[in-house]
């Protein structure tokens, strides 16, 4: 097929050899087939903000780091250079994530190169190496329904211990290969300590893929796996291989009455003393 505007860069700088098909076209980005080498990869070509139907909330963009001040400033006037750095941001997210996710062992593809806004990448393939389905063109029983979403949980844990949270993830986010699922998507992916959203955005990550699964084996739709997940991130307790049992109770810790009245006294006394200030003052303004 003819190279797309976009791909020609990596032609001409030996990274591409050709492009044999489009892959297909998401809502943020569409992916190519190519020839590198002896390799069959993938390149990732972001669409333009406009052309984009899923948008850079501020919830996702919340608490990610920012180069200098200059590009900060840019960022918030929303000039053009600022548009065009808050979009390499944004595409470079899913760079930086792809790259701490692999090394911390989460099955995403590998990632090779990231090039004139283009991400070249791991092909994904099933057995026959063709392109891997994606989790929900894949028809599941419901031991292997159960078996998935164990390996998935286990992955966002591992994320999170890597201080990442998807932020999308879906039976549309997931392939399926020879070994399992995989992780795909990840330009909304959110820091976990520096974003407010973090917890809530786990939560519904997790709860998707409860509602998903819970399809073929619907004991998994009363599980509670996310707010338990969180619950022993935010407690420092979370590892990659925390044993999880799908149960969360908050704790309830009983209130030291002592503590609360003298909690009591104290604001009383403050307050009785700072009636007396203003009785003094009043009383020295009168007799002058």
């Amino acid at each position: 097929m003819k190279t797309p505007s976009r791909i020609v860069p990596l032609v001409t700088d030996g990274l591409v050899d050709r492009v044999l098909r489009q892959l297909m076209s998401g809502k943020e980005a569409m992916v190519y087939v190519v020839q590198c080498g002896d390799e069959i990869r993938c390149a990732k070509v972001y669409k333009e903000a406009n052309k984009r139907s899923f948008r850079q909330a501020v919830d996702y963009t919340e608490g990610r780091k920012i180069k200098n001040s200059r590009q900060a400033r840019a960022m918030e006037k929303g000039s053009r250079y600022g548009r065009q750095e808050q979009e390499a941001a944004w595409q470079h997210a899913e760079v930086d994530a792809l790259y701490r996710l692999a090394a911390a062992g989460v099955r995403v593809p590998t990632p090779y190169n990231f090039h004139e806004g283009v991400l070249l990448m791991e092909l994904v393939a099933d057995e026959d190496g063709e392109p891997a389905p994606r989790l929900n063109d894949v028809v599941l029983s419901d031991e292997v329904a159960r078996q998935f979403h164990a390996i998935l949980l286990r992955q966002v844990v591992r994320m999170l211990c890597a201080g990442i949270v998807h932020g999308d993830l879906s039976e549309y986010n997931v392939l399926v290969d020879s070994e399992g699922p995989v992780i795909i998507d990840l330009p909304q992916a959110i820091d976990a300590a520096a974003n407010n959203n973090a917890s809530r955005m786990l939560e519904r990550d997790v709860d998707n893929l409860a509602a998903y699964f819970g399809q073929f084996a619907p004991e998994l739709l009363t599980t509670s796996y996310g707010k338990e997940i969180w619950s022993l991130y935010e407690t420092g307790k979370l590892h990659p291989e925390s044993e999880l049992t799908g149960v969360f109770k908050p704790e309830e810790t009983l209130a030291d009455l002592n503590e609360v009245m003298q909690i009591i006294d104290a604001a009383s006394d403050e307050d009785a003393a700072r009636r007396a200030r203003k009785e003094a003052a009043r009383h020295g303004d009168l007799s002058g």
